[in-house]
């Protein structure tokens, strides 16, 4: 384990921003031996909305996965169970419930030799987005341990720090508003391929461009950042910024006060949270879940600048 986290060290310090999740996945696969791994940004979605993947790396996995997964993550259970319990390794023993799995759950499963099953995931913080790491094995190869549960889990809360210190240091490079709000802000290869983007940025683009699916920039933004830096409007009322940002390319919402508005769902969590109520509460009152709450409440954290439930209160007040 040790050697494990002294490499992965390593590699968050020398490897290129591209490529350091996959090299990461594969310093994993030398610890916790695995067939195939996906990873990246998720919401959790709530009663009216499905979960959905945003973007994506995966081994040993086809092109479709992410796709076929968002057509069917309202019933995936054990991806519900991974989202609701933040920080928590959960396994496909840990998903039992008086049904037998979706028909569609159990194809997909089937179909991708995802047997065996492992998970975790964790808030990547300010982005109003999760970051989430799963790892499969065939029928033919044997469960994942207890042991092999503690060294993922490990590992993952490690690589997730890692990774959100370099984020941290690629946005810095931003030279018109390094601190412009994470959940407005994306990161790509010159070719468009996405490694990060923040939630509201994701949403905007999905509004502006139908059917987009999250792992390449639409075709008209990709094609734009060869001009970087400069201001693109996309579809009627999205307007990015594209900056260069050392190997990578920054995308970030354009706006002349660089603070976006609350939704309404998003403000009625805040303004309940900074009274005091629970998550469980709040998720009762507005007909979420406690993970969609915690959502919405990390948006607000980063669109308002603020830290901690004083700093949200008086934000509202003065919003």
């Amino acid at each position: 384990m040790s050697r494990s986290l002294l490499r992965l060290s390593e590699q968050a310090q020398q490897v290129a921003p591209q490529d350091l999740l996959r090299q990461a996945m594969q310093t994993l696969q030398g610890l916790v031996p695995f067939d195939s791994a996906w990873w990246g940004e998720v919401s959790a979605g709530d009663v009216q909305v499905a979960p959905r993947n945003w973007l994506h790396g995966s081994i040993g996995l086809s092109r479709s996965f992410a796709e076929e997964w968002n057509a069917l993550a309202a019933v995936d259970l054990f991806g519900q169970q991974s989202m609701r319990q933040l920080g928590v390794v959960i396994r496909e023993r840990d998903v039992v419930g008086p049904l037998p799995e979706h028909p569609q759950v159990a194809a997909f499963s089937q179909r991708h030799g995802l047997h065996h099953c492992m998970a975790l995931t964790a808030e990547l913080p300010h982005s109003g987005l999760m970051f989430f790491v799963s790892i499969y094995r065939p029928p033919t190869r044997p469960e994942f341990s207890d042991g092999a549960t503690v060294l993922f889990g490990e590992f993952v809360l490690h690589l997730l720090q890692q990774w959100h210190h370099r984020l941290q240091r690629l946005q810095r490079l931003q030279s018109d508003t390094p601190g412009r709000p994470w959940d407005s802000f994306a990161l790509a290869r010159p070719s468009g391929e996405l490694l990060f983007a923040g939630l509201r940025i994701s949403l905007a683009l999905g509004e502006a461009c139908p059917g987009w699916n999250g792992t390449h920039l639409p075709e008209v933004v990709a094609q734009a950042l060869v001009g970087a830096p400069c201001t693109l409007p996309v579809g009627k009322a999205c307007r990015l910024r594209l900056e260069p940002c050392g190997p990578l390319v920054a995308v970030s919402l354009a706006s002349r006060q660089h603070k976006q508005a609350l939704a309404p769902r998003e403000l009625s969590a805040a303004m309940l949270y900074a009274q005091g109520r629970s998550h469980k509460d709040i998720a009762a009152t507005l007909g979420l879940t406690p993970a969609t709450v915690r959502t919405y409440l990390r948006t607000a954290y980063a669109a308002l600048g603020v830290s901690n439930k004083l700093e949200l209160g008086a934000a509202l007040r003065h919003a």
